[in-house]
């Protein structure tokens, strides 16, 4: 069996032993994304003369005992590494290379594992589908014709395509669960703070978290768990969140999934009053699966009653707006931005302090009433997406309302647990008549990603889906 066929817990218990070095993992993964990339555009950029000299040094210098030693991985463009070309998906920073590397990839370096270059973004990472235009449009493994996802949609197609055995993403709004319900993978979001990879003060409404994707639930735990584990290291900041919970490890119960846990299904979202939100039959039928399923295994399942909230797409808006407003293009750079970039940077540049001041407040007492809403169940379940994925070139790269309209109506189910800071989890379900995955999220309580991995396990398990490889592989 090759490399890529395995499993990413398959290929670290090789690496393990030894049947399988540092460089050979690097070399397999590097020569798949050589031959399959030119067709998808999962990558940015790839490093093969450096990702084979850090395999090297792995096998030398690192003890074994770090928790993804050799493992091979990429780093998501938003994430500098020095001396590495980092463009933040952007024509106006693709010829930056930075002089330092960020908390994230401090910390895959410091796990061990080797980083094959940057998977593709798109513009800062604002969208939810991987269309920059200072590269290619991030293609689907399961139908080029379709879009990846995003932000992490580079990621994705990566992992999907067997390119990466897994990837770390980051997520502000779904930006790893959105591309891996699209991708057939599994998409891990943790609590905030959970990830000690960045200030607890950085982000407007502390929305983004760096979380796991992979095709198995293990596999999204043996890396959540790398992300977790390196200590040691004095603090990058003087304040620092903590999750509520403990810190893992997770793959025990990935692999065990054993519990039994009462589940809220979830049939509105925050959106509901703002947008039409329709949920496709395709989105539907996944779900209904999923309940089947948690059903047999003895869960408890019950319809959560629903709960308008009208304020929540103004607030929103006004965030994703002002994170938009702080990027660092002036003058003539913002003529080098996407059309939807520069209506967003000026949007969120024109801003009254006092509005974004009361959208902080309101999504304050928001995730209060989330959670609060949510505090009797163990997890809470909905579909990832609400239609089935895009097409390349589907969303409308002019007009910025619109765009955030067609945004909102795919993907209704994400942004809303960034804002209550929860951890959640998609699974792929079923496929559609066309061959395109489905699948279902999974929310958790305040620090209760152990639960999710548990009934994540329990879905994978049951569903009994016969392996099945995309058109790209």
């Amino acid at each position: 069996m090759d490399l890529h066929e395995m499993t990413a817990l398959e290929l670290h218990q090789l690496l393990q032993r030894g049947e399988v070095t540092p460089v050979e993992a690097a070399g397999h993964y590097l020569a798949r994304a050589e031959r399959l990339d030119p067709e998808l555009g999962a990558f940015a950029v790839l490093t093969p003369e450096r990702a084979i000299e850090r395999a090297a040094a792995v096998a030398a210098e690192v003890p074994k005992t770090a928790p993804l030693w050799g493992m091979p991985l990429a780093d998501k463009d938003l994430h500098p590494r020095a001396g590495v070309p980092t463009a933040f998906g952007s024509r106006a920073f693709e010829d930056f290379v930075p002089d330092e590397s960020d908390d994230t990839v401090l910390a895959v370096d410091r796990a061990g594992a080797v980083s094959l270059g940057k998977t593709a973004t798109p513009e800062f990472g604002l969208p939810s589908y991987t269309e920059a235009l200072v590269g290619r449009p991030t293609r689907n493994p399961w139908n080029p014709a379709l879009g990846a996802g995003g932000s992490s949609g580079g990621a994705a197609a990566a992992v999907a395509s067997g390119m990466l055995p897994f990837a770390p993403g980051s997520d502000g709004g779904g930006s790893i669960r959105i591309p891996a319900a699209a991708c057939g993978l599994v998409g891990v979001k943790p609590s905030r703070g959970r990830v000690p990879s960045g200030s607890g003060q950085s982000g407007l409404a502390g929305l983004g978290v760096v979380g796991a994707i992979a095709r198995t639930v293990a596999d999204a735990a043996l890396l959540l768990d790398g992300l977790i584990a390196p200590t040691g290291y004095p603090p990058a900041h003087a304040y620092a969140l903590r999750a509520p919970g403990d810190d893992g490890p997770y793959l025990g119960a990935a692999i065990r999934g054993e519990g039994r846990y009462q589940i809220g299904v979830l049939a509105d979202s925050p959106w509901d009053d703002a947008y039409e939100i329709t949920v496709a039959p395709e989105a539907r039928s996944a779900l209904d699966r999923a309940i089947a399923v948690l059903d047999a295994a003895r869960n408890g399942i019950e319809e959560i009653p629903l709960a308008p909230e009208p304020g929540y797409a103004p607030a929103f808006r006004t965030i994703w707006q002002a994170g938009a407003g702080t990027i660092p293009v002036e003058d003539d750079g913002i003529a080098r931005l996407e059309p939807l970039t520069q209506w967003l940077v000026e949007r969120g540049r024109a801003l009254p302090a006092r509005q974004l001041a009361e959208a902080l407040s309101w999504l304050a007492g928001f995730e209060r009433r989330t959670i609060a809403r949510f505090a009797s169940y163990d997890a809470v379940l909905t579909p990832a997406l609400a239609l089935t994925p895009p097409a390349v070139g589907w969303y409308d790269a002019v007009d910025g309302e619109h765009n955030f309209a067609q945004q909102v109506q795919v993907t209704p189910f994400t942004s809303f647990v960034n804002v209550a800071g929860l951890p959640a989890i998609t699974v792929p379900v079923e496929f559609t008549d066309a061959g395109v995955p489905m699948g279902v999220q999974l929310i958790g309580r305040p620090g209760g990603e152990m639960a999710l991995f548990d009934l994540a396990a329990q879905l994978e398990r049951r569903l009994r889906r016969a392996p099945r490889h995309p058109l790209v592989w």
